[in-house]
């Protein structure tokens, strides 16, 4: 009987451990699962704290590159003794640094260099009268379409006659600048020309004038500012179309963030008529230079 009751209190022993440990287990997994739980909180908390727009609070500035070859975009100007970029582009910037509480920094750059400063951090954002074709979006996204313009031809002013449809150009030099969608244009369009690409507008305009060149294809207000001061030039008669249309903002990769910001702001740039007035400030500062 003694050895009986021994077992007896050995299996109860025995089975309060089991239920021991297995509630010790459960409360060990249970406090794993929440310990897993709130790192996976933390790590999206701080996945949000490091966003793009984030991160450009905290350093106080917005960086914004571009080629100040593009009036009236964006171009430089002397004012009180010192050289400046201005444009309407310039003023898209400034608004939208401002809904972000940030100074503006503008990083000056060659347009082929542009899209390479978003991937190497060196900039924010890429404002240049781009537009947002299927190549450049495979490298960067892009902003909702902030102005639409038309793409014109520019010839000497004693060749307008003569230079009048796009036939006419078979054979002869066409200026744009690298890496534009004024290039492109002008291989799928003008295929029959021979494509001269320089990296600065102002020289294919120089080179125009020389009689280096025979045509440049350029955006219609920029060409328009570009007869104002040149009498010598003119306006083709022909017609080139941009089938990929209007400018855009580039931002890096994987900055929804930004690209939402920067959304919000041209939304409302556009709802208020802002940006047609900055296009109509800018022209009027490259026409008073000219004068």
């Amino acid at each position: 009987m003694k050895k009986f009751l021994s077992l007896i209190v050995a299996a109860t022993l025995s089975l309060s451990l089991v239920a021991c440990g297995s509630s010790q287990n459960n409360n060990q997994s249970t406090e794993a699962t929440s310990n897993e739980s709130s790192s996976e909180v933390s790590q999206e908390d701080n996945s949000q704290a490091d966003g793009a727009v984030a991160k450009i609070k905290e350093k106080g500035e917005l960086v914004m590159a571009t080629s100040p070859d593009y009036p009236p975009y964006e171009f430089k100007i002397i004012e009180d003794g010192k050289e400046k970029i201005v444009g309407f582009d310039i003023a898209i910037a400034e608004e939208i640094a401002k809904d972000m509480g940030v100074d503006l920094r503008v990083l000056e750059l060659d347009f082929n260099g542009l899209l390479v400063s978003l991937n190497s951090n060196k900039a924010d954002m890429v404002m240049a009268g781009m537009t947002p074709d299927e190549e450049r979006s495979k490298a960067v996204d892009f902003s909702e379409i902030y102005y639409l313009a038309e793409q014109s031809i520019l010839v000497p002013a004693d060749k307008k006659d003569e230079l009048n449809t796009l036939e006419s150009f078979a054979g002869k030099k066409i200026g744009v600048q690298k890496g534009s969608v004024q290039e492109k244009i002008a291989m799928e369009q003008l295929p029959d020309s021979k494509i001269v690409s320089l990296v600065k507008l102002p020289n294919i305009i120089l080179d125009l004038k020389a009689g280096n060149i025979d045509a440049a294809i350029v955006e219609l207000p920029v060409a328009s500012g570009y007869v104002k001061q040149y009498p010598e030039l003119a306006i083709s008669e022909a017609k080139v179309i941009d089938e990929t249309g209007g400018s855009a903002i580039a931002i890096k990769k994987g900055n929804q963030d930004l690209v939402d910001q920067i959304n919000s702001t041209i939304k409302r740039l556009q709802d208020e008529g802002a940006i047609d007035q900055y296009v109509v400030e800018a022209n009027e500062i490259v026409n008073n230079m000219v004068e």
